[in-house]
């Protein structure tokens, strides 16, 4: 495998110290704007999850443990009842890339289980988390025993192909501006706190826009001069999601 071919923006997913399991009329550019905030990509549905978790017992695992590092063996699938969850790939000199982050209620995991392979990206705990597990042998048990957990999972992996589909279409037809401001408004759905605030870096967001964290600085910078976003240590918080909705879709003219 040549690592450092990765293209910025893939979502994958990608076991070593994982938790002990118990039993457990829109235009198309508009339209693209707004997908960052529409698209639930952490979600398979509460349907699915229930269906593969049934009678698992959740753990507590603390903010910063691993639940599976890249190129690891795959022998479990996870889910995520409670926090978040980065997913991150490395090239082979070391650079990060985040790919996604994930949020409750998720599946995590369920590509490497599926088929075996080694994992292909690392996955941490942003915040201390609830997780759930399945062996692979139960995992594709459960699959055989269940038409509906069957297609169910097929329907996941179409909506997260659907969702690395987009995200290359981004990195390779966007700006870094557009993509930025796409992003933010997926992290302000995903993470954002109650007041409105993201607990997130700008090395952080830099890593998962696949730039630099300097051209980061001074776009923020510059929006924040023009109140369309505000930043303190450590957080962010988007204060017009009209206008960054608009820079996505002048990035799509582009």
């Amino acid at each position: 495998m040549d690592k450092k071919s990765f293209v910025a923006d893939k979502i994958v997913w990608l076991d070593s110290r994982r938790p002990a399991s118990r039993r457990a009329s829109k235009t198309k550019q508009d339209q693209s704007a707004q997908a960052a905030e529409s698209h639930d990509q952490s979600s398979s549905g509460r349907d699915l999850f229930d269906l593969l978790f049934d009678n698992c017992l959740a753990d507590k695992v603390p903010a910063g443990r691993h639940l599976f590092l890249q190129e690891d063996r795959s022998d479990r699938v996870f889910g995520l009842i409670e926090g978040s969850v980065e997913i991150s790939i490395y090239s082979i000199d070391g650079q990060k890339l985040v790919a996604n982050m994930q949020t409750a209620p998720t599946i995590i995991g369920e590509v490497g289980a599926l088929d075996g392979n080694l994992r292909t990206a690392t996955a941490i705990c942003r915040t201390d988390c609830q997780i759930v597990s399945l062996e692979r042998a139960q995992l594709l048990k459960r699959i055989e025993e269940s038409p509906l957990l069957a297609r169910s999972m097929l329907r996941l992996l179409c909506d997260r192909f659907r969702w690395v589909s987009e995200s290359l279409g981004d990195q390779a037809f966007l700006g870094v501006e557009a993509r930025l401001a796409k992003r933010l408004l997926l992290l302000d759905k995903l993470l954002a706190d109650p007041t409105g605030w993201i607990a997130i870096s700008q090395s952080e967001i830099a890593e998962f826009l696949g730039a630099t964290r300097e051209s980061v600085n001074k776009l923020l910078n510059g929006w924040r001069s023009r109140t369309l976003i505000d930043i303190r240590r450590g957080h962010i918080k988007v204060a017009n999601r009209a206008r960054l909705r608009r820079l996505v879709t002048d990035g799509n003219d582009a």
